[in-house]
């Protein structure tokens, strides 16, 4: 996970001609962003999670689809 420092940034950017106060609201409307970024490791954990999901619907569906042929075989004979 990365790891964002604020101190570090506030200095860089009061180095650079911002006021401390204009400094402090860029980071706090930064901080606001970060939070709806997504990690690696947590679209990984998501994107697992769909393909299980899938591949147990897909197993119900072919078992009900081989349910099916059986009983119209047996309905047939």
């Amino acid at each position: 996970m990365a790891v964002f420092d604020t101190h570090k940034a506030f200095t860089t950017l009061v180095e650079a001609g911002f006021t401390e106060r204009q400094a402090q609201a860029l980071l706090d409307v930064g901080r606001e962003g970060f939070g709806a970024l997504v990690t690696k490791d947590h679209l990984d954990a998501r994107l697992r999670e769909l393909e299980l999901r899938l591949t147990l619907r897909l197993g119900a569906m072919v078992a009900a689809g081989i349910a099916i042929l059986a009983a119209l075989e047996l309905l047939s004979s």
